[in-house]
């Protein structure tokens, strides 16, 4: 009874700390539309960087602290906030052109992961006191839990990006989108995590 208690809250703490991934992964379901493989980069890409973000919770959970101080994981920002720009770059350089080919805009499973830790990084703080909150076997079902919860988090952005209303918004915007939802995630994650000063 108590892994399956576990288990139920686990599904409330992933629900509240990750819904906001479903923007940015429909996102790049957009971006990556008409391309092959696009839901496999996808869904790797989320498993790399939600790991990265369990493990570093653990981790820390059993004293790994020094390795991954409180301080540094609002930095955790830069990383969406350099893609961002890095995409908004590319938008001003090739102009405000419709005709871009699919190649042009391809969809790495490593900038969804490098996204989806980034986005996740204030996750830790919030796991860490529950996974010191609960036994070893409780741990492990908020651990299965949340990995089997990725698929249907990515699952449930396919299903938004591919609804016909919104794939023509998407499709029409994604190129202003795509790079301005990561620059504003990545200050979101700066300046709620402190970097800026209190």
């Amino acid at each position: 009874m108590n892994v399956l208690s576990s288990a139920l809250q686990a599904v409330g703490l992933f629900l509240v700390t990750n819904i906001d991934d479903i923007i940015v992964l429909s996102l790049f379901f957009a971006r990556g539309a008409g391309q092959r493989g696009t839901t496999t980069k996808i869904v790797v890409g989320q498993y790399l960087g939600f790991g990265g973000i369990l493990l570093a919770s653990v981790a820390v959970t059993f004293g790994a602290g020094l390795f991954l101080p409180d301080d540094a994981i609002p930095y955790f920002g830069l990383i969406p906030l350099l893609l961002g720009a890095f995409a908004a770059w590319q938008v001003w350089r090739n102009g405000d052109d419709d005709d871009d080919t699919v190649a042009n805009k391809p969809v790495s499973a490593l900038t969804v992961a490098a996204v989806t830790f980034a986005n996740g990084g204030d996750n830790i703080g919030v796991y860490v006191p529950v996974f010191l909150a609960v036994g070893t076997a409780a741990l492990v079902a908020f651990c299965v839990v949340f990995l089997t919860l990725v698929v249907v988090l990515v699952l449930a952005a396919k299903f938004v990006a591919t609804r016909k209303p919104i794939a023509e918004v998407l499709e029409r915007w994604e190129h202003i989108l795509f790079p301005l939802v990561l620059i504003v995630l990545g200050f979101v994650i700066l300046i709620e995590g402190g970097a800026f000063g209190p």
